[in-house]
């Protein structure tokens, strides 16, 4: 009897399993379709108004990220001993030097 259950549940998994993937996969083409026909509409349109069809891109300039974190590491570091501490001199006047061995 143990094995029967044990079939049938181990069956039942598989077919959720496989049931979930098959879901998985026809939303994937779904939202693939979708973007498809948004596209080809968006391509019929711009020959309908005489405009040129302009492929979707996206535009990333390398520089431009490079420039927007080195940016950002003002907000990030400890500010210097000279953004908000008073200026001290740099003689020091209470140390005794001695002879290194």
């Amino acid at each position: 009897m143990n094995e029967i259950v044990a079939g049938a549940i181990r069956w039942t998994l598989r077919l959720v399993v496989v049931a979930m993937g098959a879901l998985f996969f026809l939303s994937l083409m779904a939202a693939a379709a979708v973007l498809a026909l948004v596209w080809g509409a968006r391509a019929v349109w711009a020959r309908l108004t005489g405009r040129p069809v302009m492929p979707w891109a996206m535009r990333m300039n390398p520089r431009e990220g490079w420039s927007t974190v080195y940016r950002s590491t003002a907000r990030w570091t400890a500010p210097g001993p000279t953004a908000h501490a008073p200026q001290r001199s740099t003689d020091v006047t209470d140390v005794v030097p001695r002879e290194v061995h």
